[in-house]
């Protein structure tokens, strides 16, 4: 199947799932985690806005905007204009919400971001910054799975056709010299696209032999019983890659650059406490989560999926064109033209203000 035809089979099996989404996020609508209490007296609004809106995923690896929504950074940033959320299970639907002006700014991973952007012929969206490296990891139940060699043969689960972890683990089984056919994902290994929500119990029946994918269902897996085979981190140079970026509508940005660089300011802000203070840090994202989805994550699970994070405002910009390559490699994607698609000047603005280093958009911006 050519790989634009397979590009759009994939958005096509997921174009239903914005509405699913949508439906579920309230937009901030629940009262305790409203956060125009924390409005300070006499603020104003931002850029004239009475609200700017803001999605997310429910993972760890989205704990800059976990916690700078728990601790109203984004609030106090914003002044009198309102910060409301919405959470999300997958890219494509926070994609089609930032296309329809249902959010303004988003954190998501590299995948859905890269196929935002070529899907639209680079008008869609800009990468305006980064939030966060690692946190993926290959588990697997020990009884079965030894060794790498030995995933050969068996049924190992990713969380969607296309995702981030999905073009990750096609990319090392190329690299093995095995062969796995991406759109049903048959072959020497049987690729299972599983919601991360399910994986945990389908390991536990024995109907997968392990999966690649990201935290907090990686230790999920491991408090099941499973064992981690290899961490993702190892497999990039400095152990660090792209796996949380933050978003934009180009149109919003081109109309409320204010309002982008107070978010922007909010997300520097969180991440450096984040790093100051990593176990109160946890707790907070932790707290976030049960607002969010109504249960907490267990310290089995929390403390060793926190660890393997790294929390950062660089968007390792040159690991997307990386990844890009691999699903180009994995007959994903055709060869994507990602010039312009990060747009990192407010974010080196806010950085060089508050002292701190610039980042690179590794020749991709524009």
């Amino acid at each position: 199947m050519p790989a634009d035809k397979l590009l759009r089979r994939i958005l096509a099996v997921t174009a239903a799932l914005p509405l699913l989404a949508l439906a579920a996020c309230g937009y901030g609508s629940e009262a305790k985690n409203d956060d125009t209490t924390k409005v300070a007296a006499g603020a104003k609004k931002t850029d004239g806005l009475d609200s700017v809106r803001i999605g997310y995923f429910g993972n760890l690896t989205h704990a800059t905007a976990l916690v700078g929504r728990e601790r109203g950074i984004f609030q106090k940033e914003l002044g009198a204009t309102k910060a409301s959320y919405a959470t999300f299970n997958a890219g494509p639907s926070e994609i089609e919400a930032l296309n329809s002006g249902s959010i303004d700014i988003g954190w998501i991973g590299p995948s859905p971001a890269i196929n935002g952007y070529t899907k639209s012929g680079g008008k869609s969206l800009k990468i305006i910054g980064g939030s966060a490296s690692g946190g993926v990891k290959l588990v697997v139940n020990p009884k079965k799975i030894k060794s790498l060699k030995d995933v050969k043969g068996k049924k190992i689960a990713t969380p969607q056709l296309g995702n981030t972890q999905d073009v990750a683990f096609l990319n090392w089984i190329a690299g093995q010299g095995w062969k796995v056919d991406a759109a049903s994902g048959k072959g020497d290994v049987t690729v299972v696209r599983s919601d991360n929500k399910i994986t945990p119990d389908a390991y536990a029946s024995g109907s997968i032999d392990g999966a690649w994918v990201p935290e907090p269902t990686a230790s999920k897996l491991v408090a099941e019983g499973g064992k981690v085979l290899l961490d993702e981190s190892s497999l990039w140079p400095d152990k660090k890659f792209v796996i949380t970026n933050i978003i934009v509508r180009q149109a919003f940005l081109k109309e409320h650059p204010k309002a982008v660089e107070a978010v922007l300011k909010a997300s520097v802000e969180a991440n450096k406490w984040i790093n100051a203070n990593p176990d109160q840090a946890k707790a907070a994202a932790n707290k976030q989560l049960a607002a969010d989805s109504g249960k907490a994550l267990p310290a089995n699970v929390l403390d060793p999926a926190w660890k393997s994070i790294q929390f950062t405002d660089d968007p390792l910009a040159s690991t997307l064109d990386t990844e890009a390559e691999h699903a180009v490699k994995a007959g994903l994607l055709d060869k994507p033209d990602l010039k312009g698609i990060y747009d990192l000047t407010i974010l080196n603005q806010v950085l060089k203000a508050s002292g701190e280093s610039t980042v690179s958009d590794a020749g991709l911006g524009g």
